[in-house]
């Protein structure tokens, strides 16, 4: 078993500009969620916590929940609600 597992996490709208990237790499241990993910985030850009409750996440473009498990090499993105006109 893997000491740590290798994911990407995408980030949309407001969340892309409080971390300033579209795009990270982490490393995240083994039997991870998608909700780890976000808390790692959150820990690291502690901005980012205000959007938990409203966010929607992926897991390799298809919509997952927060407790969904992530395996190494997925894709995790974060979407928050956007507003427009």
């Amino acid at each position: 078993m893997a000491a740590s597992m290798r994911v990407t996490v995408r980030l949309f709208a407001r969340l892309r500009d409080v971390v300033g990237e579209t795009e990270l790499v982490r490393e995240i241990p083994p039997d991870a969620t998608v909700a780890d993910v976000w808390q790692a985030l959150a820990v690291e850009w502690p901005a980012v916590a205000a959007y938990g409750a409203s966010l929607s996440c992926a897991v390799n473009a298809d919509y997952a929940r927060m407790t969904a498990r992530v395996e190494d090499g997925d894709e995790v993105a974060f979407l928050p609600p956007v507003s427009g006109g």
